[in-house]
């Protein structure tokens, strides 16, 4: 219910004209290019990540070991941060069709 209340949000918003960290990094990457669904993306993680959490979450696109190390850590605050991630993923991948 919660996805499907963020999708109707998101869907109401206006394209931003300002690209963010992780759609600049979606930009850049190998798999990227594509403004569309760049601009998908960082619209989900305009609602569901912290601006810190998608300069770190925009990392993995350069760096997708980070993403691992990050995963299987024992800290606390990468556990948390993890959690969000997820849900970040799962949401763009459900709106975005990514």
């Amino acid at each position: 219910m919660k996805r499907l209340l963020l999708v109707a949000v998101v869907l109401a918003l206006p394209v931003p004209a300002l690209a963010g960290p992780v759609d600049g990094a979606c930009m850049r990457s190998d798999r990227g290019g594509n403004r569309g669904l760049c601009g998908c993306i960082q619209q989900v993680a305009d609602m569901t990540l912290s601006r810190s959490d998608q300069r770190r979450a925009a990392g993995f696109f350069k760096n997708p070991d980070e993403a691992q190390k990050v995963r299987q850590s024992d800290r606390a605050s990468d556990e948390a941060f993890w959690l969000r991630y997820k849900n970040f993923a799962a949401t763009a991948e459900a709106y975005c069709g990514g």
